[in-house]
């Protein structure tokens, strides 16, 4: 791994699946990866104020209440020191798409331009190298690597934790050492034959 930049892994806890639709982000946490070790002393998290009420469905997933988010500052905060804090390092989230839609339809919120960095999933890495099993999410992907599960799941900062286990797990399965090798795995897939 010795040719791999920082990574910081994230998560985001949201008020529904669609934030074209209104959704909002509640939560954020991430967790910097320096030379192939997760930095647990150098995390962030924090909850996001979505200025609406939390729908039950999120609640009962993730509960996160209203009067947590109450006194939470604002995207337009949270998201600029989100940034800060991952800055020269590549993001990496399971099933990233979903993750990085909300911060590209949060930025909007933000003053000025925000540049986003990169991001690579762990999701499309484990479909990369375990191409016969079914499933590729975060609970089948953790069963398969013998990463346990921690107490909180689906809160922003554990889901954090197993992602970034699991990332170094198919790192080293997949005996990956260059930003090349992985951009391929878990990179989008370009559109162009």
């Amino acid at each position: 791994m010795s040719q791999l930049p920082s990574f910081t892994v994230f998560d985001t806890e949201t008020t529904g699946l669609d934030p074209k639709r209104g959704d909002k982000i509640i939560e954020i946490a991430g967790v910097r990866i320096e030379d192939g070790v997760i930095r647990e002393d150098l995390s962030f998290t924090q909850f996001v104020n979505p200025e609406r009420s939390i729908p039950w469905e999120a609640k009962r997933v993730n509960h996160i209440e209203d009067s947590d988010v109450a006194g939470a500052p604002t995207i337009d905060q949270v998201l600029p020191e989100f940034l800060e804090f991952a800055k020269g390092s590549i993001l990496i989230a399971h099933n990233c798409d979903f993750d990085m839609n909300f911060l590209q339809t949060e930025k909007e919120l933000c003053w000025g331009y925000i540049e986003m960095p990169e991001c690579l999933c762990t999701m499309r890495l484990s479909r990369a190298l375990y191409p016969s099993e079914f499933r590729h999410n975060l609970d089948s992907l953790a069963a398969r690597l013998a990463i346990k599960m921690p107490v909180g799941r689906h809160r922003a900062m554990p889901d954090v934790l197993m992602t970034a286990q699991a990332l170094l797990v198919m790192l080293k399965n997949g005996d990956i050492s260059t930003m090349d090798h992985l951009r391929k795995l878990a990179g989008k897939k370009s559109l162009v034959a």
